[in-house]
């Protein structure tokens, strides 16, 4: 034991010692671990600066005390299915309710991404769905799933499953951004009652893949969606409405597994909502951050973007709705990154994705380097 917790300190003391971007005027920049010993985390939220909710895939809800780096577990009764790619997905604070969304259990191996609401409680909540896609799938496969507050809407993301034109078939939630009222509800200006009668009156747009990422912008109040491809296609864009991503008619940059061809191979079509960023290899993005903050002020107005496979946290430098060009801030440092989050200060927090995973802040020490 004293062995472990020797190796445990000095590498700790290992990751802090600060690491320089690969730019010509670099950050002085470190991570610092916030706590440990969480389980799979996939998803974040504040309640305030010295309060934060995370989800942990295999099935707990934690509430993390910022100054001491403490967990609670708070007590649930979702219906989750941990399996493959599923369980506690995204988490929500907003206006003192919790939104969860999350692979239900459907019975006889069939689930859905599912979205739930409870009164916030330290203790224990009580959830109540408010959104399931539909059909449940026996898939362990693509559930998505993020979760944003817009204008008083909440949107998610549903990914499609691995059933690939499913996301093309406007009779199935799998493969959409999907837009409700805070309570469930559907709004009565969503595409199905303005312009395409067809769809699903929860759908907003369709045609993505497995979308693990989304933000809204806090200087366009835009919502921008970050997209698995398959074999490359990985790509950054925006929510639209009533508009269609195209796949599985297109792949933006990336092929099928096997190498074949998806569609008849175009990145793009005309009539399809065109990315405003690919990934070819892809990069696995998951969560992704329009940074507006003072603990990185160079960084304001930027795309912060996480990797899984790379295990990278990439900077798109962001103007006028175009990506100007990429910066790598760090490889390799905490693993496969899920997850990050802005406090109110602009401070950065991130969460990897393994069984043994952490916390982690990234502090700006306030130094350039020429």
């Amino acid at each position: 034991m004293l062995y472990y917790k020797v190796m445990r300190k000095l590498t700790f003391i290992l990751l802090i010692i600060p690491f320089y971007l690969a730019s010509a005027s670099e950050l002085d920049i470190t991570l610092s671990e916030v706590t440990d010993n969480l389980s799979e985390p996939w998803g974040m939220s504040f309640i305030d600066d010295e309060k934060l909710l995370i989800t942990e895939k295999t099935g707990a809800i934690m509430r993390i005390d910022m100054k001491t780096g403490a967990k609670y577990e708070i007590e649930h009764d979702l219906n989750f299915y941990y399996y493959g790619q599923g369980g506690l997905l995204d988490i929500l604070y907003h206006d003192d309710y919790v939104y969860v969304s999350y692979s239900e259990d459907r019975e006889n191996g069939y689930s859905s991404t599912s979205v739930a609401r409870g009164v916030y409680d330290e203790k224990r909540i009580s959830f109540k769905n408010i959104f399931q896609a539909e059909p449940p799938i026996n898939s362990g496969y693509h559930f998505g799933s993020r979760l944003v507050v817009k204008d008083g809407y909440l949107y998610a993301t549903v990914g499609e499953r691995g059933e690939g034109m499913i996301a093309q078939d406007v009779s199935n939630h799998p493969g959409s951004i999907i837009r409700i009222n805070l309570d469930g509800s559907i709004p009565e200006d969503n595409p199905k009652f303005t312009s395409n009668p067809d769809w699903l009156p929860e759908v907003y747009q369709i045609g993505v893949r497995n979308p693990q990422g989304m933000a809204v912008s806090p200087f366009t109040n835009k919502i921008y969606i970050s997209n698995h491809g398959a074999k490359g296609g990985d790509f950054f864009g925006e929510v639209k409405f009533a508009e269609n991503y195209g796949w599985k008619h297109i792949g933006w940059g990336g092929t099928n597994y096997i190498g074949t061809k998806i569609g008849d191979g175009s990145a793009w079509k005309p009539g399809f909502t065109k990315p405003l960023w690919t990934w070819t290899p892809s990069i696995a993005v998951s969560n992704i951050v329009i940074y507006d903050g003072g603990a990185f002020p160079q960084w304001k107005g930027d795309v912060l973007v996480t990797s899984l496979k790379f295990k990278t946290l990439y900077k798109l430098k962001f103007e006028n709705d175009i990506v100007r060009e990429q910066e790598v801030i760090f490889e390799d440092r905490i693993g496969r990154i899920r997850d990050l989050e802005v406090n109110s200060k602009g401070e950065l927090f991130l969460i990897d994705s393994s069984g043994s995973a952490s916390l982690w802040e990234l502090k700006n020490n306030g130094g350039i380097y020429e």
